[in-house]
């Protein structure tokens, strides 16, 4: 019999975690954007280090978050972790530009990837607008149907994903006629400042290559031991996603040399025509596919638990935190999500949307971070939920300094490129104040 006052199910484990947090970090830019660091640099030794770089960043981040998930193991995650060390007023716009901007834009611009593949390789006589509203129609209804559903399909694409670039690797590894290898100068320039300032424009689309294992902390009320399970899951999904994708650049250096890698703007179907001729682009293109339907997947579990936070803390409609009797999950929530997607989708404003959050996003990363240093001030028995024995962030308070520090760089490097576009994103968080300040209003009535 269900539960007059049903909760979210606590059925999620350390390997569900580890999934989230790798099918968050890959979608599609690691099929296709390797393209833009070697444009910046231009040895394999500074390639290869760049990606390394970015995933020692990542590693960082990871081990702040499996901090603050075993001293705040709450339904919403991140968004918890900005309401207990600042204010109210930061999670909501974070939840804010998660929902309308971040989250969206992000799932709408990767479901018209989805769509662009998946035509390319069906020749169905559908629009991409038309196959990405199915797309994320399905996975609405799938995640409604209870949060083991929506995490078994996790669970397989991200499986699936794993299949694909493993066989993008040995295929890059051992069937490519005439590899270039790797081997060769450190440096292409004398050290200076402008391999420096190279290596920073590099570092950026990586260091956003990186980005997605935070949502894994969104599902923290629906696991069994949040406060183990998560920080392991965080801490051996971000490796193996690191170790993925050096593996992959490395392969793209060996089969294409830098110099072209530099010049093909997709270089999985690249190595795979050399390894299969067109046989070959046909098969990763089903890898991408798969791909970027597994990053959706991963979006549509995992956000709606921070709308539902939201409700529940009374700053958004009431009706976003209710729960179904029978499967335990917000659905409203979960439609929420997935009707903002399909319209920003077929509006196809998606692309702009993007280029307006890049910058704010680092912002969250960088804040997030930086109230591990607030818990760390505070009482820890009176103030804070860490126990005798928790998790603790190895070298503290000089990682977590370092990580801060990386998504500062990460964002004035963005403003500084992408100034426009970067104003309108920062317009848009700020628009968030006024709406923090009418639903607590409207929370009162």
């Amino acid at each position: 019999m269900a539960s007059k006052d049903p909760r979210l199910a606590r059925q999620l484990g350390v390997f569900d975690a580890t999934m989230i947090v790798m099918g968050g970090i890959i979608g599609s830019g690691i099929f296709i954007n390797s393209y833009v660091v070697a444009r910046q640099v231009h040895t394999p030794f500074l390639i290869l280090g760049a990606w390394l770089a970015g995933g020692a960043v990542a590693l960082l981040g990871a081990f702040i978050y499996a901090e603050l998930a075993d001293r705040y193991p709450n339904v919403g995650g991140q968004y918890a972790y900005l309401r207990e060390a600042y204010h109210p007023s930061i999670a909501f716009i974070y939840g804010w530009a998660l929902l309308l901007v971040i989250q969206t834009g992000g799932m709408a611009a990767v479901a018209i990837t989805f769509s662009r593949y998946f035509l390319e390789i069906t020749h169905a006589p559908w629009s991409a607008p038309a196959v990405a509203t199915l797309a994320l129609g399905l996975l609405t209804i799938v995640n409604c149907l209870g949060v083991r559903a929506g995490t078994s399909v996790q669970n397989t694409l991200m499986a699936l994903k794993i299949v694909a670039i493993l066989a993008l690797v040995g295929c890059g590894m051992f069937f490519v006629g005439a590899p270039h290898g790797v081997i060769g100068p450190a440096l292409d320039q004398p050290f200076s400042l402008s391999l420096l300032t190279a290596m920073g424009a590099a570092m950026t689309p990586v260091m956003f290559a990186y980005g997605g294992w935070q949502t894994a902390s969104f599902v923290a009320g629906e696991m069994r031991e949040p406060r183990r399970d998560l920080a392991r899951g965080l801490l051996i999904g971000v490796c193996g996603v690191v170790v993925l994708y050096l593996a992959v650049n490395f392969v793209y250096l060996y089969a294409l040399g830098p110099r072209e890698l530099a010049a093909t703007e997709t270089p999985a179907s690249s190595v795979m025509r050399l390894a299969f001729g067109e046989r070959g682009a046909t098969l990763i293109a089903l890898g991408v596919a798969i791909s970027t339907l597994g990053f959706l997947s991963q979006g549509m579990l995992t956000a709606p638990r921070v709308y539902f936070a939201m409700a529940k803390d009374g700053l958004f409609f009431k009706s976003v935190a209710w729960l179904d009797p029978r499967t335990r999950v917000p659905v409203l929530a979960i439609a929420l999500q997935g009707v903002l997607a399909v319209v920003i989708a077929v509006s196809g404003r998606y692309e702009q949307i993007l280029n307006y959050v890049v910058s704010v996003d680092f912002i969250w990363f960088g804040l997030t971070a930086a109230s591990l240093f607030v818990f760390r001030s505070r009482t820890l028995n009176r103030e804070t939920n860490l126990v005798s024995g928790g998790f603790r962030v190895p070298g503290h308070p000089v990682t977590t300094g370092l990580f801060v520090a990386a998504c500062a760089l990460t964002v004035l490097s963005t403003i500084y490129k992408y100034p426009h576009n970067s104003a309108i994103g920062i317009g848009i968080v700020v628009a968030g104040i006024p709406a923090y300040f009418f639903w607590r209003w409207w929370g009162r009535k």
